[in-house]
C-alpha cells in the first residue's frame, strides 16, 4: 500500500522547473475604471486577450515604420458597424490599399441609399422572405434598397460601357468602385473617400453580389460589356514590389486574406501581419491557415511580426483603432 502512495505522489507531485517571463495577472478592479490600465492588461491576461494585445503592437510598428497598409475585409463587415470605422481609415489616409468582396462595395453604397436595422439572428426566415427584408446575420435590409442600388448602378455602367466602345479598353474592377464612389458623392461612404483620396480598392470576386446581378441584367442589353479583373490583379501585385516595409491587417478571409498574402509573397513576404478571424486549420483552408502556414509558401517574411486573433472582429477592431491609428 506504502508503495502506491509512493508511486501516486511521484507522479503527481513531480518537481517541474521554474521558468522566466510575463505574469498572468488581469486588471485589478479595485483600482476603479481605467480603460486604458484595462486595455494594457489584456497583454497579461492570456489566451487571445494577450494575441489581441500583440496585435496592437504590431499595427502600431506598423505605423511608426512608415509601412505600406494592406487592410481587407470581408463583406459582412461593411454591413455592420465597422463600415464607420472603414470610413475613418480611408478618409484620413490611415491604409494604402483595401481588398474586400463584392458586398463590401455595394454594401456600403446601399447604406447611403438607405438604413440597414439592428434584427435578430433567430428571425424566421419564411417570414422574412414574405416581408420582402434580407437578414445577413442580426441585421435587416430591406429589398427595396437593392432596388434603388439597380436604379444608382444602371446609369453609370451606361456610362462606363459608353466609355469603353470610344477607348476600345475595358474598365478594371478597380476603375468601376472609384466610379461609384465617385457618383454616391457621399461622405459616409468608404469609396468616396477612396476615390477622393485615389486609393485602390480592390475586389477579385467583383461579380459575387448584388454588383453582379447588375453586370448580369446589363450584359443582356450589351453583351460586349466587359469588366477586366486581369488588369487589377496585374496592378494590386505590382504595388507590393520595391516596398521598404510592407504589413496587412485581415479581417475575416477567404479570397480577401488570399488575395493580399499572394500579392506579397512576390515581394518575399510582409513584414507585419495581423488576422482577426474564427477560422479553424484542421480542414487545410487557407482560411483557416495560421501565420506560419504563409511563412512557408514566402507571403509573410520568417522573421516578421505577426498574429492570429481568434475573435470578432465588431468588438475587437474598434479598440485595435483606438489603440493604434485613431491615437496616431
Amino acid at each position: 500500500m506504502k508503495d502506491i502512495e509512493k508511486i501516486a505522489r511521484k507522479n503527481l507531485l513531480r518537481e517541474g522547473e521554474e521558468i522566466k517571463g510575463v505574469k498572468i495577472e488581469g486588471y485589478n478592479f479595485d483600482k476603479g475604471v481605467n480603460y486604458k490600465e484595462i486595455i494594457k492588461s489584456l497583454g497579461t491576461t492570456g489566451f487571445q486577450a494577450s494575441h489581441f494585445s500583440k496585435a496592437i503592437g504590431i499595427v502600431n510598428e506598423m505605423i511608426k515604420n512608415k509601412s505600406f497598409i494592406f487592410l481587407g475585409y470581408t463583406s459582412n463587415l461593411v454591413s455592420s458597424g465597422l463600415r464607420d470605422i472603414f470610413r475613418y481609415l480611408v478618409e484620413n489616409n490611415k491604409v494604402n490599399a483595401i481588398v474586400t468582396t463584392a458586398g463590401g462595395i455595394e454594401e456600403d453604397i446601399i447604406k447611403c441609399l438607405g438604413d440597414f436595422i439592428l434584427g435578430d439572428f433567430k428571425a424566421s426566415g419564411k417570414d422574412l422572405r414574405e416581408r420582402g427584408i434580407n437578414r445577413i446575420g442580426n441585421i435587416f435590409v430591406p429589398n427595396s434598397r437593392y432596388v434603388k442600388f439597380e436604379e444608382f448602378v444602371q446609369p453609370i455602367l451606361e456610362e462606363l460601357y459608353e466609355k469603353q466602345k470610344k477607348s476600345g479598353k475595358a474598365v478594371s474592377a478597380s476603375e468601376l468602385i472609384w466610379k461609384l464612389g465617385e457618383k454616391i458623392n457621399d461622405k459616409k461612404s468608404i469609396y468616396y473617400w477612396a476615390w477622393k483620396n485615389k486609393i485602390k480598392v480592390y475586389c477579385p470576386a467583383i461579380t459575387d453580389g448584388a454588383l453582379g446581378d447588375n453586370v448580369y441584367f446589363f450584359k443582356f442589353k450589351h453583351s460586349d460589356f466587359i469588366i477586366d479583373i486581369a488588369e487589377d490583379v496585374k496592378e494590386f501585385n505590382d504595388t507590393t514590389i520595391g516596398l521598404k516595409k510592407s504589413g496587412a491587417i485581415i479581417l475575416g478571409s477567404g479570397i480577401v486574406k488570399h488575395s493580399i498574402l499572394n500579392a506579397n509573397m512576390l515581394r518575399n513576404g510582409l513584414d507585419y501581419a495581423v488576422y482577426i478571424n474564427n477560422a479553424q486549420e484542421f480542414d487545410g483552408s487557407d482560411a483557416g491557415a495560421m501565420p506560419d502556414e504563409a511563412v512557408s509558401w514566402g507571403k509573410i517574411l520568417p522573421n516578421a511580426q505577426e498574429v492570429k486573433v481568434f475573435g470578432d472582429a465588431t468588438i475587437l477592431f474598434p479598440i485595435l483603432v483606438a489603440e493604434s491609428f485613431a491615437k496616431v
